[in-house]
């Protein structure tokens, strides 16, 4: 009983995570935010899909695109921008993930300045009339990068500008 009792306390908190990655699946990135939310992009491990989460523990709240296909890689749109050279010639990196969803535009960005050595995380909603929120993320919990985008081949750089 006993060690029914320690698989059962250790279960129950790995099964409120669980709808964020499913067994076929892998994190492209994701970070917890600071409001204690979770934002998840996830791929099938054999390319066949990609997909934004959000939410809290125990319910995701925007899962987009719904439908998990091949179709969804072409409902992102990826950009970053690299300078190299260190704190003698401001080098940084941004790399942003956009998409739109109900009449809002989605960033989800992640920036590293090597002056003062700052890294960044989060996400900005637009809507329909330009108002912007933004949702930080907490920069100790990121897991991948926007950046192994381009390893997949399955979507393209393009020049959406750059924002953080």
């Amino acid at each position: 009983m006993k060690k029914f009792s320690i698989l059962i306390c250790f279960l129950i908190p790995l099964s409120f995570w669980a709808q964020y990655l499913l067994p076929n699946e892998e994190i492209i990135y994701s970070f917890d935010t600071k409001n204690g939310k979770r934002m998840s992009l996830v791929k099938d491990k054999t390319n066949k899909y990609i997909q934004y989460r959000f939410g809290t523990k125990n319910k995701i709240e925007i899962e987009f695109p719904k439908e998990r296909t091949k179709e969804s890689w072409k409902k992102f749109h990826y950009n970053s921008y690299w300078r190299g050279g260190g704190v003698q010639n401001a080098g940084m990196e941004i790399d942003n993930l956009q998409f739109k969803n109900n009449g809002f535009e989605y960033l989800l960005f992640r920036t590293y300045h090597a002056e003062g050595e700052i890294y960044s995380a989060g996400i900005i909603i637009t809507d329909s009339k330009g108002k912007e929120t933004r949702i930080s993320g907490n920069y100790n919990t990121v897991k991948g990068c926007i950046c192994d985008l381009q390893d997949t081949k399955m979507i393209e750089k393009e020049d959406i500008g750059l924002s953080f």
